[in-house]
């Protein structure tokens, strides 16, 4: 187990990773245990991932990964790193609406391949190498446009709010058909159609009521994200004379 003396100051996870080692590297590292971590949340949920279930995994005693990560806390930003560097625009984008569309598209499809991303606490999605790295590309690629500081990290955190808030709906859509047993929106429909039938029956209204006649992208949540996404740059562009 990683440990310290009391009177030390903290030494961080990516502070001992990153020192050099002192004793001849074992099969076992903490990259070995994101990537099964990861696989395990992937197909399971981030629940079925625990220390137990990893050194079954493994194939090591229960106590051994804990000379590598010292408890919970490690092993979720490990695997929110691991899977962030998946992250970042292409080389050949430039322009700062380019790079931060390219990083939106990109965290909501990391996110929608590693679905337990959308349960972890928001301070877990910044405080890693990698996510700092996206941040980092993102604030770069606003700054030198007489922006200062304090409206660079505004701007960034309002559009990372948008992605998160919209990817984190589009995460709890998805897991409430698979807990109704519900195979497609359309089910969800159906099932719900009683009570939006008596809501929308009681004539006030009128705007949802033609939404729901009249809509035909109510189940494209691709065009969704994107449309409200070149709101909010559209916005920022607008409000800044970018």
């Amino acid at each position: 187990m990683v440990t310290q003396k009391k009177d030390e100051p903290e030494v961080t996870l990516w502070e001992r990773l990153e020192r050099p080692a002192s004793a001849p590297r074992t099969a076992l590292t903490p990259q070995r245990i994101a990537a099964v971590a990861v696989r395990v949340a992937d197909a399971e949920g981030i629940a079925a991932v625990t220390m137990r279930r990893l050194a079954t995994e493994l194939g090591v005693a229960p106590m051994a990964a804990y000379r590598h990560v010292s408890g919970k806390d490690d092993l979720l930003a490990l695997m929110v790193d691991t899977v962030s560097a998946e992250l970042g625009p292409p080389a050949e984008v430039t322009g700062w609406r380019d790079v931060l569309r390219e990083s939106a598209h990109a965290t909501r499809a990391m996110t929608l391949r590693h679905r337990w991303m959308a349960e972890l606490p928001t301070p877990l999605h910044a405080l890693t190498p990698n996510r700092f790295a996206s941040a980092e590309r993102q604030l770069a690629a606003l700054d030198g446009h007489g922006l200062d500081v304090d409206v660079l990290m505004a701007v960034f955190r309002t559009v990372t709010a948008y992605v998160g808030g919209m990817v984190r709906s589009e995460v709890a859509l998805g897991e409430y058909l698979r807990q109704q047993e519900w195979q497609s929106p359309e089910e969800m429909r159906i099932g719900l159609a009683p009570q939006m039938q008596y809501l929308i029956g009681t004539g006030r209204y009128p705007t949802y009521r033609r939404y729901i006649r009249e809509a035909t992208r109510k189940d494209d949540p691709a065009w969704e994200f994107e449309t409200g996404l070149e709101c909010v740059l559209d916005g920022v562009a607008a409000r800044f004379g970018l």
